[in-house]
Formats: C-alpha cells, sequence, structure tokens
C-alpha cells in the first residue's frame, strides 16, 4: 500500500493549475444516463472516484470513451447511453464511493427502474440516504430497502413539492436529475446551494431540462419527455483551491493557482486573510501570500454559502502553526475531527469536546507516522506534514487519491520535498 514520505519546512513557491472539482464532476457523469445521446463532458479529474463512476457507468451499458490528458490538464470524457442495459449498481462496485447514490435519480426517470447498492465512503459520519427515497416516493416511486439495495420502481415520475428535512447536497442533486423527465412541476425546497449544485443544472439545462433558482433555496424544473446531448466544462475543485492555499499559508509561501475561481470561496478566502494572509483573485487565477507567522482562525461549519466543512480539517493544521488560540465547531458531520489525533501525534495541541476542537497554535510541530482516516483528514495532515521539523510518514493515502489529483507532483512542483513510497 502506497505512503507518502514528506520532509518538511520549506515554504511553497511557484504556480500549479486546478483540477475540475470531483463533487462535480460525479453527479455531472451520472446526467449521461438521463439521455440516449452523447454528453461530452471536459475538465474531468483524473481521480480514482472518477474512475470507479465510469466502471459503474460502464457495467450498465454506458460507452464510456476517455481522451487522457497531463495533470491538472482534465480529461475529456463522452458518454453514451443509447444502449443502457442494466440498472443496477452493485455492492462491490460502490462500496468504496459515497457518490455512488447518484444514479438512483436518473436511472428510475430513464429506465423506471433501479436498484442500487447503499453506498460507502469516508467514515465521517451518518450521511443518510432517507431525503432521496423520500422525495422520490412523493414523485410516484415504489420503493423498498432490501439486503442493503434501494430498489425503486416507476413507470413515469411526477412532478411534486418537496422538502427536505436537511440540507443535502446529494439530495438535491438526485431529485433535480428525476425530476427533469417527470410529468409537470417539481420544486425542491430547502435546496442544497453549493456551486456544485449550479453546475449540474447549468450541464442539464444544455441537454434541454428546464431549470430554475440554482443557488438559491428553492429549485423548480419544469419536465420534459426527453433530454438531449450536449458539451460541458466541469468547474474548478473549490476544494482542492483551498487545500492548496492553506498549505501555502501554512508553510509561509507564495503561490499562484491557474484554472481556480474565486467566486466560490468566499467563506475559504476571508478566513485566510484573517490569518494574515494577502490574496488577490484574478480572473482564472488567484495568488496567495502568507505572513512570517499565521493568527489563529475560529471557524464553524455550515452548509454553503458558509464556511464548507470539507474545509475544516485544513484549517485545524493551519492553527495548529498559528499564533494564538482558535475554536473550531463542525456542524455538519459528527465524526470528522478523527484527524485531530494524528495532528497530535505530530505536536499539535488539540483539545476535542463534543463537537468543539480547541487548537492552541506552537511555533512548530515534529514529523511522525501518521495515518489517514478520510479524504479531507488525508489533506490536513499532508499541510501539517509540509510545515514539520524532520520527516513524516503517512499511511493509507488511498483517500487522498479519492479526491486530489496528482498531489504529490503538484506539491513538488511547488518545491515541497514529497514523493510516493510503497
Amino acid at each position: 500500500m502506497d505512503k507518502l514520505l514528506i520532509a518538511g519546512g520549506i515554504p511553497l513557491s511557484g504556480e500549479v493549475a486546478i483540477s475540475g472539482a470531483k463533487n462535480a464532476a460525479l453527479p455531472l457523469l451520472c446526467a449521461a444516463l438521463l439521455t440516449k445521446e452523447p454528453v461530452t463532458f471536459t475538465n474531468v479529474p483524473q481521480l480514482n472516484d472518477i474512475g470507479t463512476m465510469l466502471k459503474l457507468l460502464a457495467q450498465m451499458g454506458v460507452k464510456v470513451t476517455r481522451e487522457t490528458s497531463k495533470v491538472g490538464a482534465g480529461d475529456t470524457v463522452t458518454l453514451d447511453a443509447s444502449g443502457l442495459n442494466n440498472a443496477v449498481a452493485p455492492y462491490e462496485m460502490v462500496k468504496t464511493m459515497r457518490a455512488s447514490i447518484l444514479v438512483l435519480g436518473p436511472l428510475l426517470a430513464r429506465a423506471g427502474e433501479a436498484r442500487v447498492s447503499l453506498p460507502g465512503g469516508c467514515a465521517i459520519g451518518a450521511r443518510p440516504v432517507d431525503q432521496h427515497i423520500k422525495g422520490l416516493t412523493a414523485m410516484g416511486a415504489e420503493i423498498s430497502v432490501e439486503h442493503g439495495y434501494v430498489h425503486a420502481r416507476a413507470t413515469r415520475l411526477k412532478g411534486a413539492r418537496l422538502f427536505t428535512d436537511m440540507v443535502t447536497v446529494t439530495g438535491t442533486e438526485n431529485l433535480m436529475m428525476a425530476a427533469c423527465l417527470a410529468q409537470g412541476e417539481t420544486v425542491i425546497e430547502n435546496a442544497a446551494r453549493e456551486p456544485e449544485v449550479v453546475d449540474l443544472a447549468n450541464c442539464l439545462v444544455a441537454m434541454g431540462a428546464r431549470i430554475s433558482g440554482a443557488g438559491g433555496d428553492v429549485i423548480r424544473i419544469q419536465g420534459v419527455d426527453a433530454l438531449h446531448g450536449a458539451t460541458h466544462r466541469i468547474m474548478p475543485d473549490r476544494i482542492e483551491t483551498g487545500t492548496y492555499l492553506c498549505a501555502a499559508a501554512a508553510t509561509g509561501g507564495e503561490v499562484r493557482l491557474t484554472g481556480a475561481s474565486a467566486t466560490s470561496l468566499d467563506a475559504v478566502l476571508d478566513k485566510l486573510m484573517d490569518t494574515g494572509c494577502e490574496i488577490v483573485a484574478e480572473r482564472d487565477a488567484i495568488r496567495l501570500k502568507a505572513p512570517p507567522r499565521l493568527t489563529a482562525v475560529s471557524i464553524r461549519t455550515a452548509p454553503y454559502p458558509a464556511f464548507p466543512t470539507d474545509m475544516q480539517a485544513q484549517f485545524m493544521a493551519i492553527n495548529a502553526v498559528a499564533e494564538g488560540t482558535a475554536v473550531m465547531r463542525e456542524t455538519i458531520f459528527e465524526n470528522r475531527f478523527m484527524h485531530a489525533v494524528e495532528l497530535i501525534r505530530l505536536g499539535a495541541d488539540i483539545k476535542i469536546d463534543g463537537n468543539t476542537a480547541f487548537v492552541t497554535g506552537r511555533p512548530k510541530l515534529d514529523g511522525a507516522t501518521v495515518m489517514a482516516t478520510d479524504l479531507r483528514a488525508s489533506a490536513s495532515l499532508v499541510i501539517a506534514g509540509l510545515v514539520a521539523q524532520g520527516e513524516t510518514l503517512i499511511e493509507r493515502i488511498y483517500h487522498l487519491d479519492r479526491g486530489y489529483e496528482g498531489l504529490e507532483k503538484k506539491l513538488a512542483a511547488l518545491g515541497a520535498d514529497i514523493r510516493r513510497v510503497k
């Protein structure tokens, strides 16, 4: 199993390209199930989760064509679902990937039936699919959950007024895709407002869907009889962008990230400026220059446009070496402080009380062997390793390969002493 070996203490410097967004690409690939015509996506990142999703679609009868590019340049993927012949997502293929549930809505709307294994992914707390099931049931689907599978049937879904009990990104995306081919109007209230939801809506509109309100908490979809093919460029990965900005900040570096967008990162950029960083947003790039020592910043995670839970771990690594004490509250997932124990192994001063972490910065961290527990926890350990004196060995980095394209290559291009070892 691969590991990452990092020799810390080198300020990051230079320029690196940001990849397409994993959390946008996965639902977009599923959207191709809604039409018999080919759909082409550009700026597709080279990630394990993307590969898993393409294999899943291929075993359903979707023809997959992929043109690979160099790291950061984005692949081109064309999906042709005209030969869709298997509406099953088996456990063996989806057990490592939470986003597999996103085939449920499109399959049901297009094929009238779907059998999807309950998904796996990061062990960061309960992420139930009950909101997906509740919404599809309200649209006329007959759904049962048996032997670890969600089995859904519907001759044709019907428009309905849907209210999610909690803000759910994948739930909003699943219901929005299903509603595109439903009869009549569907209204999703308490909808997720994330930029990835907007990116999906833009693609669906390009395919002939009638959607309004994406980006707000009420989305309206007028069902149509069929969708057609389209070409869509996947948005930049805002979490990858934030992660590299945090790495540069923690190491006292100066970087320019190309192919990045500041418009979806307001909460993160505001907090980075509070640490003392200088940030300049260009049209398609972001520049950051770190101060001699960061100032600790308190955060509270919440649904977009507030501070994202996917950036909490990276800011914990920043606060571990910043001046002062930060209070960090996690309101989205109940098990998302597992990286704290590993950061403590590197010398961080962190105390946990329920969903709150108290982080007091120290002048330095010390290298050690640590273990990644989930995708964003892995990123926080990389940031800490880049700062720590001596060598840090990070085990179980397969989590990183699910969400960061060529991480060690991009960091090495910024001057980091980092390499993958067996």
